[in-house]
């Protein structure tokens, strides 16, 4: 068993709330407030209203859904619809260095445990905090496979931490119930997304049940290998692992605060070519009707995104054809331009047919510390604009504002709320270092939701 997982365990039951600076507390409340939105949002998708409907039949009691009529179900099942709802409309944040969508799969799990178990905000925020650190270090230790999606993977045992950290567990049963999520982790494909198959959102929302059930499984007595984690993300879903750099500045450098925030609701590969498509809209000014082609060249992971068709909502998140399509019609990539509605636009099906996505070999050398793409707009009357972009706003580069941030909460919590009520909400996880229970919370919601 690795000394440095030992170590990250202990690190996860031991730290407290006060050895975590101002800064990163802060950071962390942001994060919670753009993650609730995303959920917030997500749990209107149809397919996940039904399958909300299905489980609630036969749920439990003690944690709520965050969703209309704010269903109460028992911690697990709440930790995977809200987990599902979350990864359903590919707006959730990631971490800027590793591929590791931290938030989405932690906080549902964090909000069902910390509910039913009535931890305080602050307890919820460390638990949050501490788990962001445990997944991005693993990812970071991890070699992917080249298919592999990094859904329920190393966010999966992150999850797992802010569990056992909001159940109470010490070190040793910490590390116990990391070493149990070790057999938890899935194998979700990244050619899902071009399919459409929401099937992959599925495993995102399974890292909430493993962050409720593995503190369980430890406490009650189960067991795993010393070395699981280490097999499980060097053999089975992974290709290596080293942990050597796996405590580096532990304590001082707090992943959460190296994330990136996302504003356009579609694969965050492709959004430095909807940067430059948008400078060149910006230097010509063109009606749709005058656009001839959109040719763009990308690196080979962004450029495999180019079907024209996409057969769905969710497959539309992973065609650039049709972000793009969206972004000249709609003028932006944000929520609304990534529905089953937008999809079967005869408008936006034809302009898509004329968008051109080609790899570019020289582009791939700068990945992953850029994420390149060159846009040349070409006009009927044979005005042409080209522009680059080396790697898209949101990233450590040029990243987005707070109030940005606020903004997107605002626009998704008002599918559910009143705009009364969304600011309701956005005042209450300003402060929910402040909460008695997290409680507080799903009391606020149910005052303040659309039946």
């Amino acid at each position: 068993m690795a000394e440095q997982i030992e170590k990250l365990a202990r690190f996860v039951a031991e730290t407290r709330w006060e050895e975590i600076s101002d800064a990163v507390q802060r950071h962390a409340k942001l994060v919670v407030l753009d993650t609730l939105g995303v959920i917030l949002a997500g749990s209107e998708q149809p397919e996940v209203r039904q399958l909300r409907e299905r489980l609630g039949a036969t749920a439990g009691t003690g944690a709520t859904v965050l969703a209309r009529g704010w269903p109460v179900s028992d911690p697990r099942t709440a930790a995977l619809l809200n987990g599902i709802a979350g990864r359903s409309i590919e707006l959730c944040e990631g971490h800027r260095y590793v591929s590791c969508q931290g938030a989405v799969q932690i906080l549902p799990g964090v909000l069902a445990v910390g509910e039913w178990a009535q931890s305080s905000g602050r307890e919820m925020l460390t638990a949050l905090v501490l788990g962001y650190d445990v997944a991005v270090r693993l990812g970071a230790a991890m070699t992917r496979r080249p298919l592999a999606h990094q859904n329920g993977q190393a966010p999966l045992l992150g999850a797992v931490a802010a569990g056992a950290r909001l159940r109470g567990l010490n070190a040793a049963d910490t590390s116990r119930a990391l070493r149990i999520g070790g057999t938890l982790v899935l194998t979700p494909s990244y050619t899902n997304v071009v399919a459409g198959a929401t099937a992959l959102n599925v495993a995102g929302g399974m890292s909430g049940v493993a962050a409720a059930l593995a503190p369980e499984l430890a406490v009650a007595g189960f067991t795993a290998q010393d070395d699981a984690i280490e097999e499980a993300l060097s053999s089975l879903v992974g290709d290596g692992f080293e942990p050597g750099a796996l405590l580096e500045e532990l304590g001082t450098r707090w992943e959460i605060s190296r994330n990136a925030f996302r504003l356009r609701a579609c694969c965050n590969p492709i959004y430095a070519a909807l940067d430059a498509l948008e400078e060149a809209l910006g230097a010509l000014r063109p009606r749709p009707d005058e656009i001839e082609r959109i040719d763009i060249a990308t690196y080979r992971f962004a450029s495999v995104m180019r079907n024209p068709d996409p057969p769905n909502y969710f497959a539309s998140k992973y065609s650039l054809p049709h972000a793009a399509a969206a972004l000249v019609l709609r003028g932006n990539a944000g929520y609304g331009s990534f529905t089953e509605a937008l999809v079967r636009d005869p408008a936006v099906a034809a302009l898509r047919h004329r968008v051109h996505v080609a790899e570019d070999p020289a582009m791939n050398a700068a990945v992953p510390r850029l994420k390149p793409a060159r846009v040349t707009l070409t006009l009927k009357d044979g005005r042409r604009s080209t522009h680059t972009c080396e790697s898209p706003r949101g990233d450590f580069q040029r990243p987005y504002q707070e109030s940005e941030i606020r903004e997107k909460f605002r626009e998704l919590a008002g599918l559910v709320f009143t705009a009364d009520g969304v600011t309701d909400i956005e005042q209450a996880v300003n402060h929910c270092d402040q909460w008695t229970s997290v409680s507080v919370l799903t009391e606020q919601l149910r005052r303040c939701g659309r039946s």
